[in-house]
């Protein structure tokens, strides 16, 4: 069996009543983004050392069992020894280390156990242990559980990670070191204190969303999770706080168009999908604090599809249906309009896929249009735009190859 052993003993700087496990980063404890890490390294185990059970601890067993993993907390050595057996393979996670979980999975190829190391310059004074002259911990490691035996050896109080990296090292255990492209940026980092862990939070949610293309409405979803996202994500449930809201601005807007004010209806549309392509991001990073997988339908696509719903229903509520007007002429542009935007980013190349799926464009050229008279007209041009986009941009299927 493949454990982890997660410590949560230290406190975060002086004075600080609580251990820097629990410290926050984009909403989640150090200790759940830690919870991520072990998934993806396929541990079935995990063994959590703290002096007594806090409800962040209660809190991180309930969110590790969810996931389908034993969790057992010990407050001394010889109750961890207990736990694991000579035919285990033990894996420590350095208290306060934040890691990305995709970056830290390859290092750990192959059945060898293996100590993570890393150039000494720098890494004492960003809070990693001496290993020898040249070399300090990266603060994660997999070694045989037969070793922990070895803790009844020594005296007194001691740290569990810092005594079980020596009897590895004693043991003749590999050390790797991790390359300087998995140590850069914020991907890989030892918090000690709530202003480090506030300083990589802002750092670390710049660096996943504030790069790239992206067209204008994607461009302010994405400032909007970089400058608010830290404050929405600590105040918890921020992307089911933000899908409640979207729910609301379309519901808004539906009315509106009811009563005539269409043109408004579709600023309010417009807003709703900024914000669905907002907790679209920060879902995102929630899974990652967790090690979940996306769904196989997103709740962000959801919404996104009810915007276009009601961008169709505001299209005809300002189509008038003459008398004798079939039903389906009546829906015939919103709903060419509608399945040519679903569509067309599926078979066309590069910036125009973005474009055709960015609805702040859409929403504001069809609300001006609105305020002008000039509803179905545009609605029909746009189709006729997106026909022709799709002839002179379309993609090459996969697989084939011409004659």
């Amino acid at each position: 069996m493949r454990i982890a052993l997660m410590a949560m003993m230290e406190p975060a700087g002086a004075g600080q009543p609580f251990p820097r496990a629990f410290l926050r980063v984009a909403g989640a404890t150090i200790a759940q983004h830690q919870l991520g890490l072990v998934l993806a390294l396929d541990c079935q185990r995990v063994i959590c050392m703290a002096r007594n059970a806090l409800p962040e601890v209660i809190a991180l067993q309930h969110a590790a069992e969810d996931a389908g993993l034993q969790f057992s907390i010990v407050t001394s050595s010889r109750q961890l020894a207990g736990l694991v057996t000579a035919a285990d393979d033990l894996v420590v996670v350095s208290e306060g280390l934040f890691v990305d979980p995709a970056r830290t999975a390859s290092l750990f190829e192959g059945q060898r156990p293996v100590i993570l190391v890393q150039p000494v310059e720098g890494a004492l004074a960003a809070g990693y242990e001496r290993i020898d002259i040249n070399r300090a911990s990266a603060g994660l490691m997999r070694i045989p559980g037969q070793l922990v035996d070895q803790l009844h050896e020594l005296p007194g109080d001691y740290d569990v990670a810092s005594a079980l990296t020596r009897i590895a090292l004693q043991s003749a255990v590999e050390m790797r070191e991790v390359p300087a492209s998995a140590r850069s940026g914020a991907e890989w980092r030892m918090i000690r204190t709530e202003g480090e862990a506030y300083a990589l939070e802002n750092e670390w949610l710049r660096s996943r969303f504030d790069n790239g293309t992206a067209t204008i409405g994607r461009a302010i979803a994405r400032l909007g999770v970089v400058s608010f996202g830290s404050s929405l994500l600590h105040a918890g449930n921020a992307s089911n706080a933000l899908s409640v809201g979207i729910i609301v601005l379309l519901a808004i807007a539906a009315g509106l168009g009811w009563f005539g004010f269409v043109p408004a209806g579709f600023v309010f549309a417009t807003l709703a999908w900024v914000l669905t392509e907002g907790s679209r991001l920060l879902r995102s990073v929630e899974r990652h604090a967790m090690g979940q997988l996306p769904p196989s339908v997103p709740r962000a696509d959801v919404l996104a599809w009810l915007t276009d719903a009601v961008f169709a229903l505001l299209i005809l509520g300002d189509t008038p249906r003459f008398a004798g007007q079939p039903l389906l002429s009546w829906c015939a542009a919103p709903a060419i309009l509608i399945l040519l935007l679903g569509l067309l980013p599926k078979i066309v190349n590069g910036a125009a896929a973005l474009w055709i799926g960015d609805r702040l464009v859409l929403g504001l050229v069809l609300a001006l249009a609105s305020a002008a008279g000039q509803l179905l007209v545009t609605t029909q041009l746009i189709s006729a735009g997106l026909i022709l986009t799709g002839l002179l941009f379309r993609g090459r299927p996969q697989g084939l190859t011409r004659i």
